[in-house]
């Protein structure tokens, strides 16, 4: 997993590869974003850059060193996460990491340990890190994995350089998902679900989805409102549980994101699959009412995220969207 696998981040990828070639590496980083957006795949790749004798900036992917960080196998770097009985990470389990990170490397320049979640640190725990942070054993890197830095200590993130990771766009993911031998109808359905992280869209089920699509679709046709009951039909068989209304709105905001683009005269859509239908909707209305649209979608999804209830949160923006296409 050499830096040149990395897809998405390339400002991160050169920042890091800049601080190899001038030999100043932080000791410590936080590297921070949503699961599944390649936070645990570039601190493997820095980790395999540094321990790669034979380049200078990035790994070459091939030497036993690389081959071995890449297998997880490798006798320098140290994982510390939950024990699988455990909701968090232990000051058992940091002091085994110092003691571990105070040995000298067994075959690599420096010895490294991961963190993940770090946010899943016992208080015990993360305060016995600090130490650690303050004054690192030998060469040691440390690398925190998290979700969301603001849950870790100010003076953990204080001894350490922070990473902003930013969700992986659809067509990021896309490219991923055919790079592993997806085919690419599902890969750009999964794309549009997967909300930047490639952890959501593996588990993600292409053909369910594909079942809402077409439920989604029927509806969106059906809509009118001189006849509330169609409002209100929609609601009650989208609806679902709240990831399921989420996915719902993921799709409505794709399809309405594509019906923007027909309106405005481009065919550069992503939902293909089903373009006859979003011409036939995107033909009744003017690009203004699609743009008007989108913005309840968007303020439906961020409702139903805050908790707001799903059946009503689905009536209301159905029937805006049925008043919409009058």
């Amino acid at each position: 997993m050499p830096f040149s696998d990395i897809v998405g981040h390339e400002r991160i990828v050169e920042v890091l590869r800049r601080s190899i070639r001038s030999g100043k590496t932080a000791h410590s980083y936080i590297f921070e974003g949503v699961p599944g957006c390649g936070r645990r795949k570039t601190a493997l790749a820095l980790i395999q850059a540094i321990f790669c004798p034979a380049a200078s900036d990035d790994a070459c992917g091939v030497c036993p060193a690389c081959r071995k960080v890449a297998g997880g196998n490798h006798a320098d770097i140290h994982w510390v996460s939950p024990l699988p009985d455990k909701r968090d990470i232990s000051i058992d389990q940091l002091r085994e990491m110092q003691r571990e990170l105070a040995l000298r490397p067994y075959e690599a320049p420096r010895k490294a340990c991961i963190i993940e979640p770090a946010e899943r640190m016992s208080v015990n725990a993360a305060n016995s890190l600090l130490k650690t942070l303050e004054e690192p054993p030998g060469n040691a890197i440390i690398i925190l994995l998290t979700e969301n830095a603001a849950m870790l200590l100010p003076t953990i993130r204080s001894r350490c350089q922070p990473v902003r990771f930013a969700p992986l766009s659809p067509e990021h993911v896309r490219l991923l998902l055919e790079r592993g031998g997806m085919e690419g109808a599902s890969a750009a359905l999964l794309a549009q679900m997967a909300d930047g992280s490639m952890q959501r869209a593996l588990v993600l089920d292409d053909e369910t989805l594909a079942m809402r699509r077409e439920l989604v679709l029927k509806h969106l046709g059906g809509l009118d409102a001189g006849r509330v009951a169609t409002v209100f039909d929609a609601s009650e068989e989208l609806a679902g549980n709240r990831d399921e209304a989420l996915e719902t709105l993921d799709m409505l905001l794709s399809f309405a994101r594509d019906m923007i683009h027909l309106a405005a005269g481009s065919s550069d859509i992503v939902n293909t699959a089903v373009r006859p239908a979003l011409e036939s909707f995107a033909a009744g209305l003017k690009l203004d009412r699609i743009m008007q649209i989108a913005g309840d979608i968007m303020e439906t999804r961020a409702a139903v995220q805050r908790n707001a209830n799903v059946k009503l949160a689905l009536d209301q923006l159905f029937m805006k969207m049925a008043t919409a296409a009058i």
